[in-house]
């Protein structure tokens, strides 16, 4: 099956994870060509890369569709898709269908362990009323089962029966 990936976002550091009752963090997202993603350790130059062991968020993937219909629904075309903290953007498959399968995009091997649920700060980094917009639809936690690299632009998808 032929995917997307519209875009790779990787940050260094995290901006609400641990911030709860302070002010978000400032650190920036970097939107590389490509990543290299390591078995068991995650997105290399991403904050959860090495984060603990068997770590069911070591890469999060997002799609494209649901980021539109949000941008519509809650009135807000000025925010980028980085902000909501996934790490890589997709277009053409539906990622919860991908929960509790083991699948392969390219070179790299991934097991869907499970949606990436929204938490509060959605509403304060995309819009008032994204966390409630985003769940059953947040996004894929997964773990990366073989060392390979993603890359932006089409990629062959297969999923294991």
């Amino acid at each position: 099956m032929q995917i997307e990936i519209v875009a790779i976002y990787l940050s260094p550091g995290h901006d609400f994870k641990g911030h709860h009752g302070k002010p978000p963090g400032d650190h920036g997202t970097q939107m590389p060509e490509s990543v290299e993603c390591v078995a068991g350790s995650g997105l290399v130059g991403d904050r959860y890369f090495d984060f603990k062991d068997d770590y069911k968020g070591q890469v999060t993937f997002f799609d494209e569709a649901v980021f539109l219909e949000a941008q519509d629904a809650l009135q807000c075309h000025d925010r980028p898709p980085e902000v909501l903290r996934r790490n890589i953007l997709t277009r053409g498959i539906d990622l919860n269908s991908l929960i509790g399968k083991t699948f392969r995009i390219g070179d790299t091997t991934f097991s869907g362990s499970q949606e990436c649920a929204p938490c509060y700060w959605m509403n304060q980094s995309f819009a008032p009323g994204m966390e409630e917009f985003l769940k059953g639809r947040g996004g894929l936690r997964a773990r990366i089962l073989s060392n390979g690299t993603l890359h932006a632009g089409p990629a062959e998808l297969s999923i294991d029966d």
